[in-house]
């Protein structure tokens, strides 16, 4: 009786907040866990056929700019109205998306999917806003699970529509996306109602000076910059999943026995979720993450409630890292879903115990400009990890550079399927024989322990941070950390 009448306490611009969420996550993700994929594939399918290099230049520095730009993009609609600046962000988002799958050179896409971010920032802090100021003390516990609920909805629904429509064109992935945004901007204009706000009366330039003035001041705390470095490197090693792992499982890993093992239990399930070609596409793999948040938070949740902040999050980093290396290790599509669902376990207990450990530790009347401070190791994490997905990945896994370096007579301006058509002929060996070559001769499985080495180094640094942080701290009641 409680839950329903706390669920109707919520007023109706809260409902349309978190519907706007669900069709922008529906329309970001259903390229974002593809688009390692759409980057890096071959022109023969409809894919651009960049480099590693290329591929994590383009999402490395763009999703690094998206997470700085809420600094000058909050400040905007604090001033002009949340309602105006969601219809700019909604124009900026549809044209965007569908103009990503009209170009094709490096150049196009870098500016197109920066100017997608440009509307993403514009978003982001208007709904986190929103929700904040339709929700009250008594409800705000469950108004940000639906929240978050809602996000993760999106982000499943999304990629399974974008690979269903990819097998007849990558063009409609970017066409859907540009719809569900389309659908967004009619419900924002007929059905959002501007919540209530403070008028700003300052001039923006000032109030975007104070932004980073405030930003300087809390990095004037040297206990939390220690505590946002160590994240960086372990937001570096979880963009992979999205950055490298992808790509690793289109090149590696052979998902027709998965398919085969479905089809036996129910040829309409594999029909529905596989290929006409008996394979399970990549993306129905790497969205299995959504689905088991969204089966497993809470569960998960009132385990880690019962931990410290920090060793939640030690011990969070471990199993999302170990998950992650697991992936790139083995052939078997089979461990490719456990590890997926133990990289799960593991984002599931650390990543929501930042935001508490932050809110413990942040100085009283400063919470808000600790908070804000969060999406910094995010932004950094993902510039790294742009690189980590490009010359690493390219030198040590990248299926098609491995070729390169083992027939060297092969012209390297080959596309890469002529390229490894052309291999296989030299070697006198099918596709599997020609992947166990490569396989066992350059071990591109490497790659899963240089992710293991950097998150085991976060997680090493995370913990003797903790004791020291325990040491310097006053006995307060923040200081339970």
């Amino acid at each position: 009786m409680r839950f329903t009448s706390t669920v109707k306490s919520f007023p109706r611009t809260f409902w349309t907040a978190n519907t706007l969420e669900l069709f922008e996550r529906w329309a970001y993700y259903g390229i974002f866990n593809l688009l390692a994929l759409y980057l890096t594939n071959s022109p023969e399918t409809g894919a651009l056929g960049f480099t590693q290099v290329q591929k994590g230049l383009i999402m490395g520095i763009v999703n690094a700019i998206l997470y700085f730009l809420p600094i000058i993009t909050g400040s905007i609609a604090d001033r002009f109205g949340y309602k105006k600046v969601l219809i700019v962000a909604f124009a900026i988002l549809s044209s965007g998306y569908y103009l990503m799958g009209m170009v094709s050179s490096f150049g196009a896409v870098f500016v197109t999917f920066l100017y997608v971010a440009t509307g993403a920032a514009l978003f982001k802090p208007i709904i986190s806003a929103t929700i904040a100021k339709t929700t009250h003390e008594g409800n705000a516990s469950l108004g940000f699970g639906i929240f978050y609920m809602v996000i993760n909805i999106g982000g499943l629904i999304g990629p399974v529509v974008a690979s269903e429509l990819r097998e007849i064109s990558w063009k409609y992935m970017f066409i859907m996306s540009s719809g569900a945004i389309l659908l967004n901007m009619i419900i924002v204009v007929f059905l959002f109602k501007e919540p209530d706000r403070e008028p700003v009366h300052e001039p923006w330039l000032t109030g975007l000076r104070q932004a980073f003035t405030n930003i300087f001041i809390v990095l004037k705390d040297l206990r939390f910059v220690t505590f946002l470095g160590i994240l960086v490197f372990t937001w570096s090693v979880y963009w992979q999943y999205f950055y490298s792992l992808p790509v690793f499982l289109e090149q590696w890993v052979n998902t027709s026995p998965l398919f085969n093992a479905i089809h036996a239990l129910s040829p309409g399930l594999a029909s529905a979720i596989g290929t006409a070609e008996g394979i399970i596409l990549t993306e129905k793999i790497i969205v299995l993450d959504a689905l088991f948040i969204i089966l497993f938070q809470v569960f998960i949740s009132m385990i880690v409630m019962k931990f410290r902040p920090l060793s939640a999050m030690a011990a969070g980093i471990f199993i999302n890292t170990t998950g992650l290396a697991l992936a790139f290790l083995t052939h078997n599509p089979w461990i490719a879903i456990f590890s997926v669902l133990i990289f799960s376990i593991g984002e599931m207990s650390f990543s929501p115990k930042i935001l508490e450990y932050i809110g413990r530790i942040a100085p009283h009347d400063q919470s808000a400009l600790y908070m804000g401070t969060q999406f910094v190791p995010i932004a950094l994490g993902n510039f790294i990890a742009g690189f980590i997905s490009g010359g690493i990945y390219n030198s040590i896994s990248d299926k098609y550079e491995l070729i390169r370096k083992l027939l060297p007579q092969l012209s390297p301006r080959l596309p890469n399927d002529q390229l490894f058509r052309e291999a296989t002929i030299i070697l006198n060996a099918d596709r599997e024989g020609l992947d166990q070559i490569l396989w066992n001769t350059y071990h591109p499985y490497y790659f899963g322990f240089v992710l293991l080495g950097i998150g085991l180094f976060s997680m090493l640094l995370l913990i003797i941070y903790d004791r020291w942080a325990r040491k310097t701290m006053d006995h307060s009641p923040s200081s339970m950390v």
